[in-house]
């Protein structure tokens, strides 16, 4: 069985991720990095789900076995371990979330020693070791050889420096009234600190994790919450997280919710004017809505699309020489701050460029108006190569003619294939996604 998906292991907590699969694959990890190890140490973060405690633990004892240390930071961002793991010298970097993902779920990542995700070569070399009894038997240390594990608080300091650094030194957030949704995960104690740090009016809402609350009905997923508490409250700007903050969704002061492909358009080009985009341009991925192409060619830049993932992300903009990039979903990744997506990183830009360019959310975002887009996820019984399902080529072809932008794929996880229209005629669009349906459903469900 595949362990590793799109974004490290993933799978309902005590089945497809036991404390026996978290242990294993821990000792996998530790003789991988064994290899290319300096300090024999490893990071090792979380966010608020109760079967973290569990992970964490089979985790520490898979690594201690094959004779790693390890340093226990608890809950924190996702690209806080990422930063962490490089600032801090350690050969690798564990995160145990399932982003946003129900609170049942859950998942480890992996970092390398310079804060980046693996690549899938690395996680195929891991998932070969894990299936190797021999490898694993043989690797495990006795008396003085076996590892220790440190749980340390600090840490959260270097991190809240990391982001203010990031954030221009000469304005202040005085007189701004901010709305920060933590989803009852992660970022529950950094983002309010922040943002309190700089001067905000901060009001927090879901940001009493307990363990079973993270993602439910609020954050990232759920942003309309947090659309109306910005209205309520009469703020200027509204941030949502999701469980582990790498990813971000912003409203603006009369509770618009801003499209995901407007964030990363605007974004790109006032970095463009500042001087501090490189590569003439940014990456987003397959997913991203045509408007945000239309957009940045009007500003004489490049759109560059890299497959679903912010590391596939982060791949294009290295090989492109470019710094910004990110995802519709609201992973956007500053290369000049961080490894990942990083929402806190993104409410901070956000945050400068409407005080740099003296405007309000709703003016500075109206810049992009996405074209119809639907996507529809698809249950389905077998997963057929779709380069051989009989009549699919005409049917692209058919939408293309329609001038509709079509995408199909299955998800790495689940029996279920991602359908996705766009075009610039609403109707049209929704009367061809029903044709759409019904053809995956007799094609796939047969």
């Amino acid at each position: 069985m595949r362990l590793f998906g799109t974004d490290g292991v993933r799978g309902k907590a005590g089945e497809k991720l036991s404390a026996m699969t978290a242990m294993r694959l821990a000792m996998a990890a530790g003789v991988y990095f064994r290899k290319h190890s300096s300090t024999n140490v490893i990071l090792l973060g979380k966010d608020t789900r109760k079967s973290g405690y569990m992970i964490e633990t089979a985790i520490v004892a898979g690594l201690t076995a094959v004779g790693y240390n390890v340093l226990q930071i608890g809950p924190m961002p996702t690209p806080a371990v990422a930063f962490l793991t490089e600032n801090m010298r350690c050969d690798a970097g564990i995160m145990i979330s399932a982003s946003h993902n129900p609170y049942y779920d859950n998942g480890i990542k992996f970092f390398d020693q310079n804060g980046d995700k693996l690549d899938e070569n690395i996680e195929a070399e891991i998932e070969k070791i894990y299936y190797d009894d021999e490898a694993i038997l043989n690797a495990q240390k006795q008396m003085a050889e076996i590892g220790a594990n440190k749980r340390i608080d600090d840490v959260i300091g270097r991190y809240i420096v990391q982001i203010k650094n990031s954030f221009p030194k000469e304005i202040n957030l005085k007189g701004l009234r901010v709305v920060l949704d933590v989803a009852n995960g992660a970022a529950y104690k950094v983002a309010p600190t922040v943002f309190s740090e700089l001067g905000a009016d901060v009001i927090v809402i879901n940001n009493e994790p307990n363990g079973s609350n993270i993602n439910q009905n609020c954050g990232a997923l759920h942003p309309e919450v947090l659309a109306g508490e910005v209205k309520r409250l009469r703020a200027d700007l509204g941030f949502a997280f999701d469980g582990d903050a790498d990813r971000l969704v912003v409203v603006d002061e009369c509770g618009e919710i801003v499209p995901g492909d407007a964030l990363l358009g605007v974004l790109g080009v006032f970095l463009h004017k500042q001087g501090l985009l490189n590569g003439g341009g940014i990456v987003a991925t397959i997913m991203s809505n045509a408007a945000l192409d239309d957009y940045l060619k009007s500003n004489k830049l490049k759109l560059i699309r890299s497959n679903v993932g912010d590391k596939y992300v982060l791949e294009k903009m290295k090989e492109h020489g470019m710094n910004f990039g990110g995802e519709q979903s609201g992973h956007v990744i500053f290369g000049d701050y961080a490894k990942t997506g990083d929402g806190l990183v993104t409410a901070m830009q956000v945050v400068a460029m409407l005080l740099k360019e003296r405007k309000k959310a709703s003016e500075i975002f109206a810049a992009i108006k996405p074209y119809p887009q639907i996507l529809l996820n698809l249950k389905i019984s077998n997963k057929k190569p779709l380069d051989g399902i009989a009549g699919l080529s005409e049917l692209e072809s058919s939408l293309a003619s329609d001038g509709i932008r079509s995408l199909f794929r299955y998800s790495g996880t689940e029996n279920v294939i991602r359908l996705l229209l766009e075009g610039k005629n609403q109707a049209l669009v929704e009367r061809r996604m029903d044709e759409v349906e019904k053809f995956f459903v007799k094609a796939l469900n047969a």
